[in-house]
């Protein structure tokens, strides 16, 4: 049994992940779903860092998994806990130094013209979901957009880039593009857009649950 540890992206909550929890619980493993503290003016990447290894405690055998802007975080708890796995999902991948507010420059990120939010974000997601969602996002007001990136070197644990061939935010091209410029590896790739936990939940924990295998 291994513990996913599901970090959710920018404006996110936990119940991003709510439809892909009760498929990797029904598979057997345990899962550590935090809140990051965004809302909180004063809470930096220490704050993020923390409040993740202290959702996980005592758990081990553990595959981080973050998504979007959560890929800014999940490196961090990988560099204090000991992580079997980093999975990057639709990620922002960061580089050492880096503020999230330079990212999108950095990264050469162009937006799609003439898509609305929910077509950008929950394409592929059902109707009844997407009517549920905006209930769930929260405001990012935290000070770590202006904050360098703390690590110097990326964590030496196995990372994988999974994208979504769907996906209109941040499109497949531009991921292969930055995977490969930063992190130097080839993304995996799944169907669905940049909310595959919401649209694919089980192709999802499939993909996830295969990486355990030897």
């Amino acid at each position: 049994m291994a513990t996913f540890v599901l970090i959710h992206g920018g404006g996110g909550s936990a119940w991003d992940w709510h439809l892909l929890v009760p498929e990797l619980t029904g598979r057997g493993h345990d899962v550590v779903v935090p809140e990051l503290p965004i809302e909180d003016r004063s809470a930096g990447f220490t704050e993020f860092c923390r409040t993740v290894v202290d959702a996980v405690g005592d758990r081990r055998d553990l595959v981080v998994v973050g998504h979007s802007y959560g890929a800014f975080t999940a490196p961090l708890v990988a560099d204090k806990l000991p992580v079997r796995l980093i999975v990057l999902l639709t990620p922002m991948v960061p580089t050492p130094g880096e503020r999230p507010g330079d990212w999108w420059v950095n990264t050469g990120y162009r937006s799609a013209e003439g898509l609305s939010e929910e077509q950008q974000f929950y394409n592929g997601v059902p109707a009844e979901i997407i009517a549920e969602a905006a209930s769930h996002s929260r405001d990012q007001v935290s000070a770590e957009g202006d904050q360098p990136w703390p690590l110097d070197a990326w964590p030496d644990v196995p990372t994988t880039v999974l994208l979504a061939r769907e996906d209109r935010f941040f499109p497949a091209d531009f991921q292969r593009r930055v995977a490969a410029d930063r992190l130097g590896i080839v993304p995996d790739e799944v169907d669905g857009g940049h909310c595959m936990p919401l649209s694919h939940p089980i192709q999802l924990a499939d993909r996830l649950t295969a990486y355990l295998l030897p």
